[in-house]
């Protein structure tokens, strides 16, 4: 009799040894990756959809330079640093703002160009702005007419605006903006408003769409 309990003993022991390595393996593939990551193992990031940032729109009049001030310190933006004189939007720090010829920016846009490269200081008087919010998206910056602020409102806006962004002020275009870069296509080069002057501000026709049409490189996500 005791020997039939002993032979008993054994043969159920067996599955109960083959069994706690599975639930050993099972436990584990159950442990949260947050967790694996935090004990030092490589978690992958998968890129995150957001939504494009809306318009900004900036009634109160002033000087150019004051204009430019008050977008920067509503975008909590600030100049690259000297030791960056031209860069890729893609690479430049979050945070920071830079410039771009005219003729550039419209071929990027032109041809759906994945990335920009921007300068620390206005290569050229009518150069554009650009923002690198701190999320990475990025907003061109210009002048526009009075009129456009309803149909830039982002409640208001809507599905499609035909945008003409002015790279300077004048009296025509007296309101600073910003919109997105990636809800912004162009068919055309930039025109320049007095053909005499190399320096003159220009003129940009595009659109504003209502939804992202761009890459996250260059815009952010």
């Amino acid at each position: 009799m005791p020997d039939r309990v002993a032979h008993l003993t054994r043969t159920r022991s067996a599955p109960c040894l083959m069994a706690s390595p599975l639930l050993v393996l099972t436990l584990m593939s159950l442990i949260p990756a947050s967790l694996a990551g935090a004990q030092g193992g490589k978690t992958e990031v998968f890129p995150v959809q957001k939504a494009a940032p809306a318009t900004v729109f900036i009634e109160a009049s002033g000087s150019e330079t004051n204009l430019r001030r008050q977008l920067r310190v509503k975008h909590g933006v600030s100049q690259l640093s000297s030791s960056t004189s031209v860069i890729r939007f893609s690479v430049a720090p979050t945070g920071s703002f830079g410039f771009i010829p005219p003729k550039l920016l419209a071929m990027a846009l032109i041809t759906q160009s994945p990335d920009l490269t921007i300068e620390q200081v206005p290569p050229v008087s009518n150069a554009f702005e650009i923002h690198k919010l701190a999320d990475g998206s990025g907003m061109l910056v210009g002048f526009v007419e009075a009129s456009l602020k309803p149909q830039l409102t982002a409640s208001e806006r809507p599905k499609n605006v035909r945008l003409g962004l002015y790279s300077n002020p004048s009296d025509k275009a007296s309101h600073i903006v910003a919109v997105p870069l990636v809800k912004l296509v162009v068919d055309r080069m930039p025109i320049r408003l007095n053909p005499k002057e190399p320096g003159s501000a220009v003129l940009l026709d595009m659109d504003l769409q209502s939804s992202a049409n761009r890459t996250s490189s260059q815009v952010g996500p």
